[in-house]
């Protein structure tokens, strides 16, 4: 097999768009994922004040999160690899919504603890399920656009957070917000059993974009493949590490840009609206524009491996300038820096995923993703346990952004060597 399309594939024109109604799906989930996750960081200098946890508390809840996420989402990518996505990402945002509104009971550091680890688990199963859905409904060629589009809801989130929850939390409550918040994801599961089922399956869904999606699919098969196996490729490291050392600056700014902005240019709860919405509406491009740019590029002719690894180099190279702002006194200097950084991570992003479908067939994506997504993860933990420590001591977030301008060079660097040429694994 090569690592382009094929001329059918390629020529192959697109019958009907009910695969993006599914796309819709999963960014809608994908954005109240966030929202759920975001309000956190949010609320957390008010919290702070009101409940009277350190830094290394609040790094330590952050853990908790990040903790039960590494642990959930091997076991969701299992579970949805063998039950499928219909079931297991039901089962996935019905336990988040009731962890969300569960923050709501909450009392001290340890009690939010608790409830971000109910929350973390949960959540696990949304990038596993989705990454799975966008290699069972879309052919190579849109796959990147699809999950740039899906995984855009994560900026969305983080815009409708700061727009909604200070006005929820001012009228009803920091309690009220959770309980809001928590409850969208209920209506989301009666859209997501009513529209969603496999391609094959699906009675929506015209035959000839059936075909169309089917353009350059691998055979499917119902055999597993053993964990140890996936461990054994080279391709499964590099996804692991690249989510290792990148995920934790994601995980850095959604819960401590807020904190950030408070500490360093006095921001009250209802001050941090606009310049949050700013920096996630500028992450809504780059996620979507990163996924477009290597759908572009492979839709005229580029072979899979130069387009993603391009698109990546430019979004590695675009976080670097996130180093000059740490000395600035202008907020709106910093807002477009970190806005810039934040976007280049989501296009990154939508092209790391892609590289799983690229590479892996249908029936192990939803393993690596949660393999990758958990080492993402152990990574946030790690960050989190520094930032908390770092800030105590020093006050400064100065090596924090230092760190975030070097992560995605080194995790580029490291994929190229592991997988110089992104083609198919032949021996499964």
């Amino acid at each position: 097999m090569t690592d382009h399309l094929t001329p059918n594939a390629s020529s192959a024109s697109p019958a009907g768009r009910y695969r993006w109604t599914i796309c819709s799906l999963l960014f809608a989930a994908t954005t109240i994922n966030y929202i759920d996750r975001q309000i956190l960081g949010i609320l957390a200098p008010d919290l702070q004040r009101a409940i009277g946890w350190s830094e290394i508390e609040y790094g330590y809840i952050v853990m908790a999160f990040q903790a039960a996420y590494a642990i959930g989402l091997p076991l969701f990518g299992r579970f949805i690899d063998r039950y499928g996505t219909k079931l297991g990402y039901s089962l996935s945002i019905l336990g988040w919504s009731l962890a969300a509104m569960g923050h709501a009971l909450a009392t001290s550091a340890f009690s939010f603890g608790v409830a971000r680890v109910f929350l973390g688990f949960s959540e696990a199963g949304n990038f596993p399920s989705s990454i799975k859905t966008i290699a069972e409904w879309f052919p190579k060629k849109e796959r990147a656009l699809a999950t740039g589009i899906f995984n855009s809801g994560a900026n969305i989130g983080a815009v409708v957070a700061p727009a909604t929850v200070p006005f929820l939390a001012e009228h009803y409550g920091w309690y009220g917000a959770f309980i809001a918040t928590g409850a969208l994801g209920f209506i989301w599961i009666v859209f997501w059993v009513f529209l969603y089922d496999r391609p094959e399956e699906s009675k929506r869904l015209r035959e000839a974009e059936l075909t169309y999606i089917q353009s350059d699919r691998e055979e499917v098969t119902s055999e597993k493949i053993p964990m140890g196996v996936l461990l054994k490729h080279r391709e499964t490291w590099a996804f692991v590490l690249g989510k290792f050392l990148t995920d934790p600056i994601w995980w850095f700014y959604l819960y401590w840009l807020p904190k950030f902005l408070h500490t360093q240019y006095g921001l009250t709860l209802t001050d941090l609206g606009l310049p949050l919405i700013a920096v996630y509406t500028m992450t809504t491009v780059g996620s979507i524009g990163g996924g477009w740019f290597s759908s572009h590029l492979i839709a005229g002719g580029g072979e899979i491996n130069r387009s993603r690894k391009i698109v990546m180099l430019v979004c590695a190279l675009l976080v670097v300038p996130i180093v000059f702002m740490t000395g600035s006194s202008y907020l709106w200097n910093a807002v477009a820096f970190i806005g810039l950084a934040a976007a280049a991570h989501q296009g990154w992003s939508a092209n790391l995923f892609t590289l799983v479908s690229d590479i892996f067939p249908k029936k192990a994506v939803g393993s690596v993703v949660g393999l990758g997504g958990m080492a993402g993860s152990v990574g946030g933990m790690l960050f989190a346990a520094t930032a908390g420590y770092l800030l105590e001591w020093t006050g400064s977030y100065m090596t924090l952004f230092y760190i975030a301008a070097s992560s995605y060079l080194i995790a580029l660097a490291v994929i190229q060597l592991l997988v110089p040429k992104i083609k198919p694994l032949e021996s499964f």
